[in-house]
């Protein structure tokens, strides 16, 4: 299990763009090698076949280009990820989340079985095709959606349809809002749309924990589920609420930063305690009714959220033996209003932690051996891909979208930012493949990665200050390449990269200033990223084991 998602609603970000953005993690033990690119409608399939659950789906016949992070290695699948459409539409997929027996029991997942025996003999079996999963959510929803709540809809109606082999949590935003959706056993689903003023925080956990069913079964303005949610509810008793309570519970005592439109915090509409034949109502939580509460949730889930939230609202009750909220709480909020606007650096920070200022970190020496290895960091080895997807409503249509993209362990590497409305993607993320070679930037960042760690601090200010400066340069890229497009003087001295001065009129020409910008800062991050190589060797090889210097002694 792995992937960590933060969520930005527009109100909350720095610049007013809502922002998407997730870890992709591979599973303990193996390497994902990860690669950036652009699906054109011309290579997209019209009749796709998964190779996990052998499932064939006809596609439309019109699909958009978009941008992906597929894998390298094919052997199982796209596995897309991550990526922005024609229509500045931008999509993730996926988080895996956990449930519980009740919802497994009553709605179980569609997994594929292989055919048994011999066709033809007595006692054969035919294959029989599973559902859809993580390995196809992207190919199948992103082409075909201009908007964010276009996109929970299709993909809420292929899951009623085919159903689903894995617990997922996906989402979906444009230039206004964002939309999370999380799978509800094998065939259901709920979505809600993110504050613009909070920003959520999504380990490996169901994580909706308010969720108004007169809403989603009403005008729909917040909140969206699959057609037949509440009589699954009240047919397999999944509403907990106690009679006469909040919607909540304990949990609605306890919450904080609530949003003041809508009916959230009000008194449960429907009947409480799942009467079978009565369909629920009003506002209940979600994460009680279909999530999980586990001892593993404890040191795998809820500390992420913790330290993500700790970070980003310090100012609230996180540590002591008396807190409010610790590693171990199961009513950490959702999503809430962070104490001032979100940066792109913020995000990227969060998606690296490691328990910094605290004894769980695994680079300090604060904690004793235990501590240090008990929850699950966010900035883990086996990071495959990170994409923060920007849709930014202040920039003309043409050039509005960006992706920034980084791979390997979340610590040590750096962002790369993409214009997605382009033809091709740079070769340095493109032409990633399973020979480790450091023409790739995700091998790149993996080597520095695995020499670092060992030497945490001696290598660390050297890795900072890559990040800062990369991290510049791809800001200078984005201001110098949007001067140049809205008709200002280009060009940026000591950037590395520039911009065609006057105003660029024909869509042709965009594509290719763009992709001349996507070039100038993969390049510059190459140099970059080479001259960082060079150092995390000479540091680690002059601290290895078996140095030896007749000073010494």
């Amino acid at each position: 299990m792995g992937c960590t998602t933060i969520l930005v609603g527009r109100d909350a970000s720095y610049d007013g763009s809502p922002i998407v953005a997730r870890n992709e993690d591979s599973a303990n033990g193996e390497w994902n090698p990860k690669r950036i690119v652009i699906v054109s409608p011309a290579d997209q399939p019209r009749s796709y076949t998964s190779v996990l659950a052998h499932l064939t789906i006809d596609l439309p016949d019109d699909p958009l280009r978009y941008t992906a992070a597929p894998n390298a290695i094919p052997d199982e699948g796209v596995w897309g990820e991550a990526g922005i459409n024609a229509a500045n539409v931008a999509m993730s997929a996926t988080e895996t989340l956990t449930s519980n027996e009740r919802v497994l029991g009553a709605d179980p997942m569609v997994e594929y079985q292989p055919a048994t025996g011999a066709a033809g003999s007595e006692g054969y079996r035919a294959a029989v095709a599973g559902g859809i999963g993580e390995e196809d959510f992207l190919t199948l929803v992103l082409p075909y959606i201009r908007t964010a709540r276009e996109g929970v809809l299709r993909l809420g109606a292929l899951l009623e349809q085919y159903g689903t082999y894995e617990m997922n949590g996906v989402a979906f935003s444009d230039s206004d809002e964002i939309w999370w959706l999380e799978t509800v056993g094998g065939h259901h689903w709920i979505a809600r749309r993110v504050p613009d003023d909070w920003y959520v925080t999504m380990p490996n956990q169901l994580g909706i924990d308010s969720f108004d069913l007169d809403d989603a079964f009403g005008p729909a303005r917040e909140y969206l589920a699959s057609s037949d949610l509440r009589e699954f509810m009240a047919e397999n008793f999944l509403d907990l609420r106690l009679p006469g309570a909040g919607p909540s519970g304990f949990l609605a005592a306890r919450s904080i930063s609530l949003p003041e439109h809508g009916s959230e915090g009000g008194v449960a509409g429907g009947p409480a305690g799942g009467s079978r034949g009565a369909l629920p109502g009003g506002v209940f939580n979600p994460r009680e009714a279909f999530g999980s509460h586990t001892d593993a949730d404890h040191v795998y889930n809820s500390p992420r959220a913790w330290i993500m939230q700790r970070h980003l609202n310090p100012h609230d009750d996180w540590d002591g033996l008396s807190a409010r909220h610790t590693p171990a709480s199961d009513d950490i909020a959702w999503g809430r209003t962070p104490e001032r606007k979100l940066t792109l650096e913020d995000v990227k920070y969060v998606l690296s932690l490691h328990y910094q200022g605290t004894p769980f970190d695994p680079y300090s020496a604060l904690g004793s051996e235990a501590q240090r290895h008990l929850l699950r960091p966010i900035g883990i080895n086996r990071h495959s891909e990170l994409s923060i997807l920007q849709v930014r409503p202040y920039r003309p249509q043409e050039y509005r979208a960006i992706q920034w993209v980084a791979f390997a362990s979340n610590p040590f590497n750096t962002l790369v930012p993409l214009y997605t409305n382009v033809e091709r993607t740079p070769d340095y993320l493109a032409n990633t493949t399973g020979r480790v070679s450091t023409d790739s930037l995700y091998w790149a960042q993996r080597i520095i990665a695995a020499l670092a760690d060992g030497h945490f601090n001696e290598i660390i200010p050297e890795i900072e200050r890559y990040q800062e400066t990369t991290l510049a340069a791809g800001h200078a890229n984005l201001r110098v390449t949007d001067a140049g497009l809205a008709g200002s003087s280009g060009g940026d001295a000591g950037t590395g990269v520039s911009a065609a001065a006057g105003r660029v009129a024909g869509e042709t020409e965009i594509r290719q200033l763009l992709e001349a910008a996507n070039e100038a800062i993969a390049e510059l991050v190459r140099t970059r990223t080479d001259e960082l190589l060079g150092k995390v060797l000479e540091i680690s090889s002059n601290l290895m084991t078996n140095r030896f210097s007749r000073s010494d002694n």
